[in-house]
């Protein structure tokens, strides 16, 4: 697929078959996000792949702070993808400074150019993908044991989609940009 035909077409996919996602199809997105830049080339995005059904329902019900709407759609998704950052590299200097006024903002900037990758590398293969954001990351943490020094920045399902979505209204370039 043409890059941009990729970015163009990519919707957010809430709802997936019961056709299973491979271990091999996950490592071919993360091979294709670990090329996202990341501030100072600091690569510091991880993902934990959880397929365990069991795991994916105590997230859904445990973890989602109450949002139904989160819940089914990772109780019908494939996998779930735990995107992780290690702290404390996105931004900093070597002696732990900041490089910037923007502080701790590296770290998530570089985490969404990385989910972008991601999901954009699946919807090359033929897979579904939304990133979701409510979730109560403490929870998460404990139930999929996320290493000590790394938080969550994402998760994201991954499946076949089972619905094929009109994109949303954007709004016209003309109202985004501006020149000087």
């Amino acid at each position: 697929m043409e890059a941009m035909e990729n970015i163009v077409t990519r919707r957010s996919i809430r709802r997936y078959t019961d056709e299973p996602v491979t271990r091999e199809d996950i490592k071919r997105c993360v091979e294709a996000a670990r090329f996202a830049p990341s501030w100072k080339n600091t690569q510091t995005t991880r993902y934990i792949a959880v397929f365990d059904r069991e795991m994916k329902e105590r997230i859904a019900n445990e973890c989602v702070c109450g949002f139904e709407f989160n819940r089914s759609n990772i109780n019908s998704a494939a996998a779930l993808i735990v995107e992780t950052t290690v702290e404390k590299r996105s931004g900093y200097e070597k002696d732990g400074s900041f490089s910037t006024t923007k502080g701790t903002h590296w770290q998530s900037f570089d985490a969404g150019i990385a989910a972008e990758a991601f999901c954009l590398a699946a919807h090359d293969l033929g897979l579904g993908t939304v990133i979701l954001g409510v979730f109560d990351e403490q929870k998460v943490k404990e139930v999929v044991n996320v290493p000590e020094g790394q938080s969550i920045s994402a998760l994201i399902l991954i499946g076949h989609p089972d619905q094929a979505p009109k994109a949303p209204l954007r709004k016209e370039v003309e109202e985004l940009i501006s020149y000087r």
